[in-house]
């Protein structure tokens, strides 16, 4: 019997010191890392999603009625301002041209031989003068003919690439049917819409002669290797979105860009005295972003907050807690609103620095 209560005795000593740890462990475990927002100077990137565009893109149409004879270019190819890209069956042109030339000479002779009688007194001047209207009126329909016959060949108005081509040789066209599209990509504009409070703040720190300049986030994410500038603003708000469009022009030496891409322009905007949090101490619930507020008697109390400008890593707040405030950094999921905590606080100038550091 003496034997079976030492037994017992020592295993109350092992369960005893074997516990306590286990409930240090479990205190420690328990307690959690607050911090407070930092108040600094920074720079923020917004971004807008835009549409990028030739500064010059027209359709190239045919201006004549007749079976396409001759393409002298392919889809996607360079061209030079003047170069022949289309002809349209001539031959009706050309017949018509030399009718209408033969019809000047013929006019040109008639004035000279009026013009021989009426010196002698032969023809009177009205006759001499509707000789010579006669002349004018044939110098018209030549005219009128070689522009026809012109219109047979489309060249190119400018420098440019080649968009699809519509119709394939030996095609019949009709006047205005589209032959294919021209861009000229030596410059690009960049269109757009920015809100209503963010144009304020723009037209309000925007010195005079000095403009904007801005970068484009092209679709693969990779930053366009040169900076743009905003050289004009709508000059109406848009009733149904309460934003205006913006025009960026960006240089596009290397052809990069092309009519019709999308990309994001970023614009970087100092902000001062800016309140910043880790995005790792909130929440969201319904699509409103909470954050758990300790107080005075170490309560957690859940409270909205309002952002101002998405970081990496960092939100800035617009509103809902100060900077001498207390914010609840981790272990958000594991507390309830006007719970009581323990915590370890830590410093957010430190704590934003790490966070701040580029990745390697």
């Amino acid at each position: 019997m003496k034997r079976i209560f030492m037994l017992m005795g020592l295993w109350a000593v092992l369960c005893h010191t074997s516990c306590k740890p286990k409930e240090e462990n479990k205190e420690e475990a328990a307690k959690l890392v607050v911090t407070s927002p930092l108040k600094m100077d920074t720079t923020i990137t917004r971004e807008y999603v835009c549409q990028i565009r030739s500064i010059r893109n027209i359709e190239l149409r045919a201006q004549e009625k007749g079976y396409l004879q001759d393409i002298f270019v392919d889809e996607g190819q360079e061209v030079k301002a003047g170069q022949l890209l289309f002809r349209i069956m001539p031959k009706l042109y050309e017949a018509e041209a030399l009718r209408a030339e033969a019809e000047a000479e013929a006019a040109e002779i008639e004035v000279q031989n009026t013009q021989a009688l009426a010196d002698r007194n032969v023809v009177s001047k009205n006759e001499l003068a509707l000789a010579k209207a006669k002349l004018k009126k044939a110098k018209a329909e030549l005219a009128l003919a070689q522009a026809h016959l012109a219109f047979t060949e489309i060249r190119a108005p400018f420098d440019g690439i080649m968009d699809q081509l519509h119709l394939k040789k030996g095609s019949l066209v009709e006047e205005g049917d589209l032959l294919t599209s021209l861009s000229d990509n030596s410059r690009m504009w960049v269109y757009f819409n920015v809100s209503e409070p963010e144009y304020l703040t723009y037209a309000s720190n925007a010195k005079p002669k000095e403009k904007l300049k801005v970068d484009l986030l092209l679709a693969n994410k990779e930053i366009f290797k040169h900076a743009g500038v905003v050289e004009t603003i709508e000059g109406e708000f848009n009733n149904e979105t309460g934003n205006i469009a913006f025009r960026a022009t960006f240089p596009n030496g290397e052809g990069l860009l092309r009519h019709g891409e999308t990309g994001n322009v970023l614009i970087k905007q100092p902000l001062k005295n800016a309140l910043i949090i880790p995005q790792k101490a909130t929440l969201e619930i319904l699509d409103k972003k909470y954050v758990y507020v300790v107080n005075k008697d170490n309560v957690v109390q859940l409270r909205p907050i309002t952002i101002e400008a998405e970081m990496p890593d960092l939100y800035v707040l617009k509103e809902g807690v100060n900077e001498n405030e207390k914010i609840l950094l981790e272990g958000l999921r594991k507390v309830k609103n006007n719970d009581k905590i323990a915590f370890d606080y830590e410093e957010p100038k430190a704590l934003i620095d790490h966070l701040m550091l580029p990745s390697e």
